[in-house]
């Protein structure tokens, strides 16, 4: 079973800074695409950027410029680094991987931006 843990959430004023790390483990980790997503409270789950096996990266369009994924398959870890947060970035974040015809999901880990 491909398990995925999230860490470094956290409670942050706007315009400051975090950085997610999302572990993987049981998983041929540099095969797989990876992708970070969040959900806020009452609305659905989005894609917030994923990053190919060879590098290529997509970004939503509201953290474009702000926000960069990267990924180190020596330690088989995804990251999410967020700049310029605002108070709409609050969510719970995932990372998430498919294999074959399942997707794999990690606990979330909470982002909460004040203004």
């Amino acid at each position: 079973q491909v398990q995925l843990v999230e860490s470094g959430g956290g409670l942050v004023q706007a315009g400051g800074s975090l950085r997610l790390s999302c572990a993987a483990s049981r998983i041929t980790f540099s095969f797989y695409a990876m992708g970070w997503y969040r959900q806020a409270p009452g609305k659905q789950r989005e894609l917030v950027a994923n990053i190919t096996s060879g590098r290529s990266t997509n970004y939503a369009d509201n953290v474009k410029g702000r926000f960069t994924i990267s990924r180190d398959n020596g330690v088989n870890t995804v990251y999410l680094q967020m700049n310029s947060l605002q108070p709409e970035d609050t969510a719970v974040y995932y990372c998430a991987v498919t294999r074959g015809p399942r997707s794999y999901w990690g606990q979330g880990t909470q982002v909460t931006v004040s203004s």
